[in-house]
């Protein structure tokens, strides 16, 4: 299959790129997903049978104060990856968020629950998921949680460096979700475009926990030992509010036949051993 993926460089797309590289033409573009026409001419030359759009504004916080750039990077640029996409006859995948949904559903959310993001990141990433359905026919929008991985800055990262340095770590227990390994959803996303079984797919790891087990676990697994202490989500206010549970609920996954992937655990101790070699 030919393959144009975009967000190559970013955590997930560089995971996605090793893992398809192996069965499939992988072609990437470092093209402004903003700039309409250069996205439709670049996807037209490509003739792509599938698209894959990883590329994205991802940060939360930041997108409440640069409102315009997220709204432009994730929506229009959606919508523009869509055209393109439809243009050429290609399918397209799309990767979405758990933030797409406000938290209040205690058992975790299924595909057809109705999203209603807390944050104007998740609001951005909702809209272009409504664009992907809206301009496109064959489509697959895949949404994931809490993702860590080897090429990007993430949650594991920031805990063992705030540790090395020293430092007492304060993290919030009142939040819960499923920690994804960027490789593990590579290989899982490499089953799922072999089959036309388009729709919305929620793909995590296994188990789901808060970010204090979280970090637990990570310093757990390296053997460290460090001054971890439990807080509230209002002991520690940020710009953009965070759902006090995001768990997805791999329904839709296990219903198509799907193996469900590993546990974050097993997941997290393969990636520090690759990682940091522990």
């Amino acid at each position: 299959m030919r393959i144009a993926l975009t967000g190559a460089s970013g955590m997930l797309g560089s995971d996605l790129r090793e893992v398809l590289e192996k069965d499939h033409e992988v072609l990437t573009t470092d093209v402004d997903v903003r700039d309409l026409e250069g996205v439709v001419e670049t996807i037209h030359d490509m003739q792509p049978d599938l698209v894959i759009h990883s590329a994205a504004f991802t940060d939360v916080d930041g997108a409440e104060s640069d409102r315009e750039t997220a709204y432009q990077v994730n929506v229009l640029g959606t919508r523009n990856i869509a055209v393109a996409s439809s243009n050429t006859g290609a399918s397209l995948v799309y990767i979405s968020t758990d933030y797409v949904f406000d938290g209040e559903k205690d058992s975790g959310y299924l595909e057809f629950d109705e999203p209603n993001p807390l944050n104007f990141y998740g609001r951005t990433k909702y809209l272009g998921e409504l664009a992907v359905r809206d301009l496109t026919d064959r489509f697959y929008i895949v949404r994931t949680s809490w993702l860590f991985g080897r090429n990007g800055r993430n949650f594991v990262k920031t805990m063992i460096e705030l540790a090395e340095a020293g430092h007492e770590i304060s993290v919030v227990d009142d939040q819960y979700g499923s920690p994804t390994y960027t490789h593990d959803l590579a290989l899982a996303m490499a089953e799922l475009i072999e089959r036309p079984a388009y729709g919305i797919y929620h793909i995590t790891n296994s188990e789901n926990c808060s970010w204090y087990e979280f970090a637990l676990e990570i310093f757990e697994v390296l053997d460290m030992d460090v001054k971890l202490k439990p807080i509230g989500s209002e002991d520690f206010p940020r710009p953009a509010r965070r759902p006090r549970c995001s768990i997805l609920k791999n329904h839709n996954w296990t219903m198509e036949g799907f193996k469900p992937l590993r546990s974050y655990r097993e997941a997290l101790k393969d990636y520090l051993k690759r990682e940091y070699g522990v």
